[in-house]
């Protein structure tokens, strides 16, 4: 047998037909269409929220109630770390603890905590102190 364009089918899964709905009780699948009876599901246009996974999502998103600022946090540096990188006499300030690699110059501000031993004398400027820190250095 010659091949040729009217000898040639399609492979089996691209065969298989699609389910016809609606066509008559003869199908099989007349009257309700396979939707049952009533409710929401056996009307036209029945899509939208009965999708589970848009139930779930609304379900997930917690309704908004109020404004609430957002508050950063501060970047925290311990006096056991300007032990380690910095020398006697110099000024901590944000810009020369973001040279030194402890903090980054975003927008949140720097605090000091009085973790650790500051044998150093250093000037601080434009920094919080916690109450420890302010403690230890007698300020």
């Amino acid at each position: 047998m010659a091949l040729s364009l009217n000898t040639i089918k399609p492979a089996k899964p691209m065969a298989k037909k699609r389910k016809r709905v609606g066509r008559g009780n003869g199908s099989g699948h007349g009257t309700y269409s396979t939707r049952g009876l009533k409710g929401q599901n056996s009307r036209a246009g029945a899509g939208g929220l009965r999708r589970l996974g848009m139930r779930m999502m609304l379900r997930a998103v917690p309704k908004m109630k109020g404004i609430k600022p957002v508050n950063p946090g501060f970047q925290v540096v311990n006096f056991s770390d300007l032990e380690k990188k910095f020398k006697e006499g110099e000024i901590v300030t944000k810009k020369s603890l973001a040279a030194k690699g402890l903090v980054s110059l975003s927008g949140r501000p720097v605090k000091i905590l009085g973790g650790g031993e500051l044998k150093k004398k250093l000037k601080f400027e434009a920094v919080e102190l916690s109450r420890a820190a302010r403690k230890k250095i007698g300020v």
